[in-house]
């Protein structure tokens, strides 16, 4: 069975300590890792998460703890959505199979990957100035101003259309 890497942040880690694997799985073959922290709005846990290859992120807005033991499933519906609203059009199934189940993971320290997250939480932090409680954040849309954002890493590319190119590359894999 495929599973996904999600290491977190020392932040992240702090709140989900007894949900993360001693064991670190085999990097996913087709998308890599992932790295997650914690945000807070209205007092309500967010995560942000993105994904190490195409830098595409992913909000899941107000996690509480009781989630944690369905956090592949919440995960693969909110990228699913996610891609979706970005225009990469997949179907769920086969987000379902690139991603597998998640495994959360103590820190890695990937200080690339931290310093993206950082520049994203910058933006998160005018946002929620902008928008200011809970009920009206636009998470999708917010998300999708990250995603569609060029990105230095990936040569000025956007993180959507790097996810995109991975999806599609999947896909003719399957076929």
């Amino acid at each position: 069975m495929i599973k996904t890497n999600i290491f977190t942040t020392r932040k992240l880690e702090k709140t989900t300590n007894e949900f993360i694997s001693s064991e670190v799985s085999i990097e996913n073959e087709f998308l890599g890792n992932w790295t997650a922290t914690l945000f807070y709005v209205s007092n309500k846990k967010c995560w942000l998460i993105i994904n190490k290859l195409t830098k595409y992120l992913v909000i899941i807005p107000n996690v509480k703890k009781s989630d944690l033991k369905n956090i592949s499933t919440i995960f693969k519906k909110t990228l699913y959505f996610q891609l979706n609203n970005d225009g990469i059009k997949t179907d769920y199934t086969l987000v379902d199979k690139i991603i597998g189940e998640i495994n959360l993971c103590e820190t890695n320290n990937d200080r690339s990957t931290s310093g993206s997250l950082n520049n994203c939480l910058f933006q998160m932090d005018d946002w929620k100035k902008d928008y200011g409680t809970y009920d009206n954040m636009p998470f999708r849309d917010l998300n999708n101003k990250l995603n569609s954002s060029p990105n230095k890493m990936l040569n000025w590319k956007y993180p959507k259309e790097k996810m995109d190119e991975m999806i599609k590359a999947y896909a003719q894999h399957r076929i």
